[in-house]
């Protein structure tokens, strides 16, 4: 992302100078605000990388406007926020290689909730 912020600030008249002025991911929204603003055909990988959860709730609510608008996404992702878009065709990809689910199928999901219960269950295998 660095060297695309920087062409991009680079280019003569850019309204993207400011990208490396602000945090990874008020950049990264900043982004995402300026260039996915109207239907098309976007391919993300791991957008919730730079994301809090806040900034990920609000992205979930641009990708949402952005498919009513028209447009199709295809977004990898270990987010479980992100998968949980209402309408999204959910695949999963595994040894099993690759099946259509429902989010509340996703071993992602079944993970995150087992964790989130009970934090100690993982950390006393991990942490001395």
């Amino acid at each position: 992302m660095h060297g695309y912020f920087s062409y991009l600030g680079a280019m003569p008249g850019s309204p993207d100078g400011d990208l490396h002025e602000m945090s990874h991911g008020e950049s990264f929204l900043a982004l995402l605000d300026r260039k996915l603003d109207g239907p098309g055909f976007f391919c993300l990988d791991e957008p919730e990388a730079a994301l809090s959860f806040q900034s990920t709730l609000r992205y979930l609510r641009q990708l949402d406007a952005l498919a009513k608008a028209g447009s199709q996404i295809v977004c990898a992702t270990h987010s479980p926020v992100l998968a949980s878009l209402p309408g999204a065709r959910v695949l999963e990809f595994g040894e099993w290689g690759i099946r259509e689910t429902a989010w509340e199928e996703l071993e992602l999901v079944a993970h995150w909730r087992s964790y989130l219960q009970a934090p100690g269950r993982y950390l006393r295998h991990m942490l001395d």
